[in-house]
C-alpha cells in the first residue's frame, strides 16, 4: 500500500498584514491531482437566530443539502442572487424550507428581504478538506500526502470574491503561513439590530 493514503496532520496559520492572527476564515485544501468524492450524505445547516444567520459563514463539500431552520419566532424570507446559487425561500417560519442542493463551488451571499442587516455566506469546496480558522487564526486538517491549492477565503477581503490560492505539500515542516497583503474590511458577523419593529411578520 502506497504511503500517499495516509493522512498527515496539516496547519495552516492565518495572519492579517499587521500579523494578527485572523479568525473564522475558510480554509479548503483541494488536491491538485482531480479525485471524484461522494456527495455528503448529511445535511448542512444554516440556521436563522436572532435576526442573524447562524453560522455567519457555512463551509459545505460540493453537492451538499443545505436546510434553512428558523429558529426565530418571526418569519424570515431569505435569498441569494450569486452565481454559485440562485434562490428565494419565501415567508417561513420554523421548518418548512426543503433542503437546497449545492451543486456548483464558489461563494453565495445570503440576505433576507425583511431584515435587511441579516448577511451570511456559504462557501462551496470542491474537496471535503476544510475548517474555519479558530480564535489563533488556525485549522488543522488530516489530508493524504499530496501536492494541494490552499484556497483561503473570507468576506472581510478587499475584494469579497477574491478566493486567495496558494501551493502547498503534505507533509510539510511546521505550519504554513497565510499572511495576507491588505487591510481587512470592518467585522459585521456580530452587528445585531432589534427584531421587535418586525413583529408583524409572525
Amino acid at each position: 500500500m502506497s504511503s500517499s493514503v495516509f493522512s498527515k496532520e496539516t496547519s495552516i496559520i492565518v495572519l492579517s498584514k499587521d500579523d494578527m492572527a485572523v479568525a473564522n476564515v475558510v480554509v479548503a485544501l483541494t488536491p491538485k491531482v482531480e479525485k471524484e468524492y461522494t456527495a455528503p450524505e448529511e445535511l448542512a445547516i444554516m440556521d436563522q437566530v436572532d435576526t442573524q444567520f447562524l453560522p455567519h459563514i457555512l463551509i459545505v463539500q460540493q453537492d451538499a443539502r443545505v436546510i434553512f431552520p428558523n429558529s426565530d419566532s418571526i418569519k424570515h424570507h431569505v435569498y441569494s442572487f450569486s452565481t454559485a446559487k440562485t434562490f428565494e425561500l419565501q415567508l417561513y417560519k420554523d421548518l418548512r424550507a426543503e433542503p437546497l442542493l449545492f451543486s456548483n463551488t464558489g461563494i453565495v451571499e445570503l440576505g433576507c428581504n425583511i431584515h435587511d442587516w441579516m448577511l451570511g455566506y456559504i462557501f462551496v469546496a470542491d474537496t471535503p478538506y476544510f475548517a474555519k480558522t479558530d480564535t489563533h487564526g488556525k485549522v488543522i486538517l488530516d489530508v493524504p500526502e499530496g501536492e494541494y491549492v490552499v484556497k483561503v477565503w473570507n468576506p472581510r477581503f478587499q475584494e469579497k470574491d477574491e478566493v486567495l490560492a496558494l501551493n502547498m505539500t503534505v507533509p510539510t515542516e511546521g505550519s504554513m503561513v497565510v499572511k495576507l497583503n491588505n487591510d481587512l474590511l470592518p467585522d459585521l458577523s456580530d452587528y445585531e439590530q432589534s427584531a421587535d419593529e418586525f413583529s408583524d411578520y409572525e
